[in-house]
């Protein structure tokens, strides 16, 4: 059985066999009584994804506004890096720390763009599909989550059975994008929200998809787009995923981040062990670093859009 971690306002976790009566207080690093609980996005009206970038470096998106701030999870802070021009959203992105670029999922405005991490620069913007209505109205389109590869980044789309595919060339330019269309499970649209966290092993040569409404796994052929199931993980409301090696640590809508243990051949895997937060309040995406997950609140739960005061990141032990 998978165990459970609770994480208080103080950083003290327990671990909680689950359906058992019996329980285990764990030790907290002694490091850890300098780590930040919470890092405000300051001036943020939305949240949603996160990146990790040089260091100890994280870049956090505002969802309905196109913002991306930049912060540090050692010291706790994070301010304002680029003011997108209006009509930009900010939903999952990843950094390309190569060439100095960080690739941004564009949500319901059917768009991608690509900024330059020492300026702040639009390098290069994509329109994959045509734009949805303004919420809360029913999306059409969903440009939801990005992974960055050798070869190029990959998007996902939650309301079309399709990945796009942006190629990197030698010099980390961006070109062109294709749609790959999907086959087998991960093709499912037959949700409000589909396809949506992603992330990429064997140096970009297998994707791992997360399927929001079927609360799955997906491992998808980037060549074909063919896609099956990752037998025995049951992860509802499942949105951002973060891999590392054979553990994946996927982030749930209903305030929990469940840890995977993927077989090599990435065909299973079974649910280990479950993160939970009295700080969180409906946590969408995670990265790890150094033993923590950095874990945005998304609040979903005071409506699309929400409507929260503050939005902020959130660490917890791994």
């Amino acid at each position: 059985m998978p165990t459970t971690r609770r994480t208080t306002g103080s950083l003290r976790a327990a671990v909680l066999v689950t359906g058992v009566v019996a329980l285990t207080v764990t030790t907290v690093p002694p490091a850890a009584a300098s780590w930040p609980e919470v890092i405000v996005l300051p001036g943020a009206t939305s949240a949603e994804g996160i990146a990790a970038g040089a260091g100890d470096t994280f870049y956090a998106g505002d969802l309905f506004a196109g913002d991306v701030f930049r912060g540090d999870l050692e010291a706790g802070t994070a301010e304002l890096f680029i003011d997108a021009p209006e009509g930009r959203w900010a939903v999952g992105m990843d950094a390309d720390l190569r060439h100095g670029l960080l690739y941004v999922a564009g949500g319901g405005t059917g768009q991608a763009y690509v900024y330059d991490l020492h300026s702040g620069e639009t390098v290069a913007e994509y329109q994959f599909a045509p734009p949805s209505p303004a919420p809360p109205a029913a999306f059409t389109t969903l440009v939801n989550d990005v992974v960055v590869t050798p070869a190029g980044a990959w998007f996902t789309d939650s309301r079309r059975a399709v990945l796009y595919h942006v190629p990197i060339d030698a010099s980390g330019r961006p070109g062109p994008f294709r749609t790959l269309p999907l086959h087998g499970p991960a093709a499912d649209t037959a949700g409000e929200i589909n396809l949506n966290g992603i992330d990429a092993a064997r140096h970009g040569g297998t994707l791992v998809v997360a399927h929001s409404t079927n609360g799955e796994l997906y491992t998808v052929d980037p060549a074909t787009g063919d896609s099956a199931v990752v037998a025995g993980v049951s992860v509802p409301s499942v949105d951002g995923i973060e891999l590392h090696r054979d553990s994946l640590w996927a982030v749930q809508n209903t305030n929990r981040v469940s840890e995977v243990r993927l077989s090599p051949d990435l065909a299973s895997g079974s649910v280990v062990e479950v993160v939970t937060s009295d700080l969180f309040q409906t946590p969408a995406t995670a990265i790890r670093h150094e033993g923590r997950l950095a874990v945005v609140n998304a609040k979903f739960d005071t409506g699309i859009p929400p409507t929260a005061s503050q939005y902020e990141v959130v660490l917890v032990h791994d």
